[in-house]
């Protein structure tokens, strides 16, 4: 049966949440696992098959599920991971000439890292605040040149969403057996560690969200059978739910503004037939999806209802739509002020905070902290960032997820900075060349020459 290999695939990654909640040291040797599996993988196979993005997908995947079960050996574990990966990858099979925009994104980005450096001399901070803020950038450069023009098939796409999609699984299983009783936690309307696997609910609902836009991918696009169907409407629901519970709004947003995207995308593309069974699909995943709004609403006592409307538990409307990190982006705007060319140097945004406020406060929202510390060269740099992936869209036009992946990264950026490695490595998702079959391709020109 062809539904067999994706039961088991769902099962295993449930069976997978089940078996480090009861065992939790066995964590850390998933996540090395992973990392030194996938390395040896992709060494083997010269990267023949695009095993290193197959196996980062997974890795950004697990990341959040790994980081909550203390899991990873370092905070950045995962960033690094995938920038020797896609390195390997690219040391196979090379990589595309015309990925300059990237090159330029680096330099662009020098001397705030000179500037960051003169500022902060303490080796210890200088590696809390120095490497916190670059690996994002670091990684998103690796993965967009790996990325950039490199030809796939549709199908190997959604192949690596799902790699991405299965450890969402096992997570959100994870958060359904380390969460309590609703009723003794659910006290308030902000967001929940408690229902969050005692870890940060932004990053929690984040990758909850993108899971449900995995899982509502293969639900509209690679649902063969009924079967199929029935579980990936389930997964989606399930994730959802789950999303709704951390009380963190940005992520399980995104994840339906996701949604939309593909959905407008798909119906403007299909023709008149797909048209009608795509309607008559999301007319039953819309009642799903009401259906799960109602009993979160009943199981939170109405407080996932004054969440989203931005009140407290009595009712009252909140003074901060954000969560309060509005303040922190004015500071970073104020830092753009008085350094407007360069910026104050990466790390400043934090240690501006800290001489003005007495509180070391991570920025989190990677726009304005482009713009405090590196000033008119980080807005620069955010434009190629933005305009590049447009630019192939026009002439990439079997990438239906191109812009699902640009907002994934944009919105992300805007309520969790660049803490995991999802919204670099998603961005970089948008750089491929799409095409609906393998024979489709032509042998592409290398740049590093494959091994003898």
């Amino acid at each position: 049966m062809k539904d067999l290999p994706y039961l088991r695939l769902v099962i295993a990654h449930v069976l997978l949440g089940i078996l480090i909640y009861a065992l939790p040291a066995l964590s850390v040797a998933f996540g090395l696992l992973i990392f030194l599996v996938g390395l040896v993988w992709v060494f083997r196979n010269s990267n023949a098959n695009e095993e290193a993005l197959l196996v980062c997908a997974y890795l950004v995947g697990s990341e959040v599920f790994l980081r909550m079960t203390k899991g990873t050996v370092n905070h950045e574990f995962t960033k690094y991971s995938i920038m020797i990966l896609l390195a390997l990858g690219m040391y196979f099979k090379g990589f595309s000439k015309n990925a300059v925009a990237y090159g330029l994104f680096f330099i662009l980005l020098l001397p705030g890292i000179v500037l960051g450096m003169i500022e902060v001399s303490e080796e210890e901070r200088f590696r809390q605040i120095m490497m916190f803020n670059l690996s994002g950038p670091l990684s998103l450069i690796i993965a967009s040149i790996y990325c950039y023009s490199r030809k796939i098939s549709f199908a190997k796409l959604q192949e690596v969403l799902l790699w991405a999609g299965l450890p969402i699984v096992s997570c959100a299983t994870y958060l359904v057996l380390y969460t309590p009783d609703l009723k003794e936690v659910l006290i308030n309307t902000g967001s929940n560690f408690a229902t969050s696997g005692g870890f940060g609910p932004n990053q929690v609902a984040t990758i909850l969200g993108f899971g449900m836009f995995v899982f509502f991918s293969r639900l509209l696009l690679a649902s063969p059978t009924k079967l199929q169907l029935l579980v990936n409407s389930l997964l989606v629901v399930f994730l959802t739910y789950r999303g709704l519970l951390t009380f963190s709004r940005g992520g399980v947003i995104t994840g339906f503004f996701m949604i939309a995207l593909l959905v407008g995308v798909v119906y403007l593309q299909g023709n008149s037939n797909a048209r009608f069974k795509m309607t008559f699909l999301l007319g039953g995943f819309a009642g799903a999806l009401f259906l799960v709004w109602l009993y979160t609403s009943l199981v939170t006592s109405g407080l996932i209802d004054k969440r989203y409307a931005n009140q407290d538990a009595q009712g009252r409307e909140k003074q901060s739509l954000l969560s309060g990190r509005e303040g922190i982006s004015i500071t970073e705007i104020e830092l753009f002020l008085e350094n407007p060319f360069f910026g104050g140097g990466v790390g400043s945004g934090t240690v501006y905070r800290k001489a003005k406020f007495d509180l070391v406060m991570a920025s989190h929202n990677e726009i304005t902290r482009m713009l405090g510390e590196h000033g008119l060269l980080g807005i620069l740099g955010l434009l190629i960032l933005l305009f590049t992936p447009l630019l192939l869209y026009l002439d990439n036009k079997y990438h239906y997820f191109i812009l699902c992946f640009m907002a994934f990264w944009f919105l992300t950026l805007n309520h969790a900075a660049m803490r995991t490695a999802a919204p670099s490595f998603i961005y970089a998702l948008s750089l491929l060349k799409v095409g609906m079959h393998e024979k489709t391709f032509v042998f592409r020109k290398r740049v590093i020459p494959t091994r003898h």
